[in-house]
């Protein structure tokens, strides 16, 4: 394990403007930051500190002097929230400024950095573009304002898969696996029929395979991490699908109704913005990224954005993969370093 020693864990409840309760958890360990890490959409926030890993996220900025919050939005399995339906506008309008604002107020700073991953950086984009403030820069991992999925996420959109089942009276999907309950043992063995790039004979990997697609590459995780990956996800709601099946089908960012909400405000996200896009990313491809990338520098100029595709990994495994810490974790802390 590495030297670090990150201060403990302390919590902040953080009540948004629609009365839901999310939070921020800090990490004070240096007198660099703050700095707001975001995970994915159905990810607690921990996941960005597991101890399976040689080196985890928040070690790494342990040592670099940062003083580290992780924002568990209301998508995360650790807060009751996750089991209501909500969209991805919720996130970017409610969740992002009530956890901000907590965060320079308990930390007094006028700004923050932001490292957000996956749905965490897609909404991070959303809600700076509908007018977040005290963000002074940010890394942005896997998406930003172009959600580009691979043939397979692309038809369940076209189809649209998530109102099919919201209509048929599923309101959500969980990764969690119970074999003492025989409808969880009859669906993993649908689920094993579903193709897949990797293989592997959790349940567990069965279910989120099945309900986002690759998230990682197998081949970067030991197996301690592959084991903790069940603890941190969770449920997941058909409202939320909806809603991202119709930015998939748009080709873009658009609130729930499909209006226009943000990218006419490209200027506010005037800002110093990395992308990292892993090459092999089987949920959102690098095209994604690529596309924002472009976009921002169209609008705003060139100077404040830069975008590195990461050779041989995929999506989740950027952060938790056992070599991450060499091939990904640099790029990320030189950006923050720049902008700290």
């Amino acid at each position: 394990m590495s030297s670090s020693r990150p201060s403990p864990p302390d919590v902040h409840p953080v009540t948004t403007s629609d009365g839901v309760e999310v939070r921020v958890t800090r990490y004070a360990s240096g007198g660099k930051g703050p700095v707001v890490l975001a995970p994915g959409y159905g990810n607690a926030a921990r996941v960005f500190a597991l101890d399976t890993v040689q080196r985890n996220v928040v070690e790494e900025l342990a040592d670099h002097g940062y003083d580290v919050w992780l924002f568990d939005y209301r998508a995360s399995p650790d807060l009751p929230a996750s089991r209501e339906q909500f969209t991805v506008d919720d996130i970017a309008q409610r969740d992002y400024p009530a956890a901000i604002d907590e965060v320079r107020r308990a930390t007094g700073a006028d700004s923050v950095q932001v490292l957000a991953h996956c749905v965490g950086s897609m909404s991070l984009v959303m809600a700076l573009a509908a007018g977040l403030e005290g963000v002074r820069s940010a890394v942005c991992s896997q998406l930003g304002a172009h959600p580009i999925p691979t043939p397979a996420n692309r038809v369940r959109a076209q189809i649209r898969l998530a109102s099919i089942l919201k209509h048929a009276g599923v309101a959500g999907l969980t990764t969690d696996f119970d074999a003492s309950r025989a409808e969880d043992r009859a669906l993993d063995a649908v689920m094993r029929g579903v193709p897949s790039h990797h293989d592997c004979d959790s349940p567990v990997c069965r279910r989120i395979a099945f309900i986002y697609g690759d998230v990682f590459d197998h081949g970067h995780l030991n197996e301690p991490t592959h084991e903790a990956i069940a603890d941190v996800f969770g449920i997941s709601n058909m409202t939320f699908f909806e809603h991202v099946s119709r930015m998939i089908r748009t080709g873009h960012v658009v609130d729930r109704e499909g209006r226009e909400a943000y990218l006419e405000h490209l200027d506010r996200l005037r800002l110093p913005i990395t992308f990292l896009h892993g090459e092999h990313n089987r949920m959102f491809l690098p095209r994604s990224t690529e596309a924002t990338y472009g976009l921002l520098r169209a609008v705003n100029g060139p100077q404040l954005y830069t975008r590195h595709v990461i050779p041989g990994y995929a999506h989740l495994d950027c952060w938790l993969g056992q070599h991450a810490e060499h091939d990904v974790f640099p790029l990320a802390m030189k950006a923050l370093d720049e902008y700290n």
